[in-house]
C-alpha cells in the first residue's frame, strides 16, 4: 500500500472514531422523565383508559419531549400519602382521593355532603371542576391541578339486605370522609379504609358493606363478598384528584407547558369526567348478569327519612367554614346550583342507569 493511501486510511479511521465516541458521549435522551403514583390496580380503567392513553398523548403532542411512567396499586406511594407525595418531589404527578387525607381539604369536601344528589359521574365532576376553579382554595395551592373528577353517585354494597334505617343499625360500613360521619348519623358503624383493603374487610366479615360506586362491584371484584345493593346515590360523591409538583411544572418549558395543558384538559373532558358513568354502566349490567344480585330500592318515605338524618353533616360543614372566615351557607348554595345545572345538562351516562337506578 503506498503511503499516500495508508494516512487517507489512517484520517478515515480517526474521523470514524472521533465520530463513534461523540455519539457515546451525547446524552441518550434530552425528554423530561415524570412518574406518576396511583392506588388504583394496573387493570383498573383509570389506568387502562385514561392514564396510559393520556400518557402516549403527552409523548406525541411534545415530540418525546415529556415521557411519563406510571406506578399503579400503591407501588410508589399509598392512597393516602400521594398527594404529599407530590407535594414533596416523591412523585412528579399523583392521583387520588381527596377524601383519603381528612382534614387536609376542608373547603373542598363541599362536593362530598350527603343530601346533594348527583345524578351522574359527569355531572359530579362539571360541578367540583367550576367550583373549585371559582374558589381557588389556599389548601390546594402547593400543587399543579390538572384534573378533579368523580364517582358520582354512591350506593350500599352489603352482605344483608337494607331497606330500611332499622336494618341498617350496628351494620359495619366501610366508608372514608364525610361518608363515615353520615353512616354514624344513620346508625350504622363507619370502618375507615381506602378501597385497595376492602376487598378482604368483606371477604373476612370485618364489614358488613361498602358504600361507594357501583364499579367496584367489577373493578374491585366487590361482587364476590357482596350480595345486595341498596340505591342511595344522595348518600355519597368522591372527588379524585390529578395533581403535578410545583417545581416539576415551573422548570418546564413554556411551550411544552401550554402543550400539556392542552392534552390534559381535553382528557379530562373526554375521558376522566365520564370514567365512572361507563364504569357503573358496565359494573352494574355485569353483576345482575353473572352474579344475580339484589337490587334495593327505597320507598320515598324511607328517603325523605334518611335524608333528614344527614342535614346536621351539611350544618357542620357551615359551622367549620364559618370558623375558617368562610361563608358556608353561600359555598353550599352555589355547589347546589352548580349540581342543578349540571344534572339537567348530564343525568345519566352515555347509556346507563343513573343516579337512582332507573333503566334510561
Amino acid at each position: 500500500m503506498r503511503k499516500r493511501e495508508k494516512i487517507f486510511l489512517f484520517v478515515v479511521l480517526a474521523l470514524l472514531a472521533a465520530g463513534v465516541t461523540a455519539l457515546l458521549l451525547l446524552p441518550k435522551s434530552n425528554a423530561v422523565q415524570l412518574n406518576l403514583a396511583h392506588f388504583f390496580p394496573s387493570s383498573h380503567p383509570v389506568e387502562k383508559d385514561l392514564v396510559q392513553p393520556w400518557i402516549e398523548a403527552i409523548k406525541e403532542a411534545t415530540g418525546g419531549r415529556i415521557q411519563i411512567t406510571s406506578y399503579p396499586g400503591e407501588t410508589l406511594a399509598t392512597a393516602a400519602e400521594i398527594y404529599n407525595g407530590v407535594v414533596t418531589g416523591i412523585a412528579d404527578l399523583g392521583i387520588s382521593c381527596f377524601s383519603y387525607t381528612r382534614g387536609r381539604f376542608p373547603l373542598l369536601e363541599v362536593f362530598e355532603l350527603p343530601g346533594i344528589t348527583y345524578l351522574s359521574a359527569r355531572a359530579a365532576g362539571k360541578t367540583a371542576w367550576e367550583g373549585i376553579r371559582e374558589l381557588e382554595p389556599e389548601e390546594i395551592r402547593d400543587t399543579r391541578l390538572l384534573m378533579v373528577f368523580a364517582t358520582g353517585p354512591g350506593h350500599l354494597m352489603t352482605r344483608v339486605p337494607i331497606e330500611t334505617l332499622e336494618e341498617l343499625q350496628g351494620k359495619e360500613i366501610r366508608a372514608t370522609g364525610l361518608t363515615a360521619q353520615t353512616l354514624e348519623l344513620l346508625g350504622a358503624v363507619p370502618v375507615a379504609m381506602p378501597q385497595p383493603e376492602t376487598y378482604e374487610a368483606l371477604a373476612r366479615g370485618i364489614v358488613q358493606g361498602n358504600l361507594g360506586p357501583l364499579e367496584v362491584l367489577q373493578g374491585w371484584r366487590h361482587a364476590e363478598v357482596t350480595d345486595y345493593i341498596t340505591l342511595t346515590p344522595f348518600l355519597y360523591n368522591t372527588l379524585f384528584f390529578m395533581v403535578m409538583n410545583l417545581e416539576t411544572w415551573n422548570a418546564l418549558p413554556p411551550d411544552l407547558q401550554e402543550i400539556f395543558a392542552k392534552v390534559t384538559t381535553e382528557y379530562l373532558e373526554e375521558v376522566a369526567f365520564a370514567l365512572w358513568d361507563r364504569q357503573n354502566e358496565t359494573a352494574l349490567a355485569w353483576a345482575a348478569r353473572e352474579t344475580k344480585k339484589r337490587i334495593i330500592t327505597l320507598s320515598p318515605e324511607e328517603t325523605v327519612r334518611w335524608i333528614e338524618l344527614t342535614v346536621p353533616v351539611q350544618e357542620n360543614f357551615v359551622a367549620k367554614m364559618a370558623g375558617l372566615g368562610v361563608d358556608g351557607d353561600r359555598l353550599l348554595r352555589r355547589v347546589k346550583e352548580l349540581a342543578e345545572y349540571y344534572n339537567g345538562l348530564y343525568p345519566s351516562g352515555a347509556k346507563g342507569v343513573n343516579g337512582f337506578g332507573e333503566t334510561l
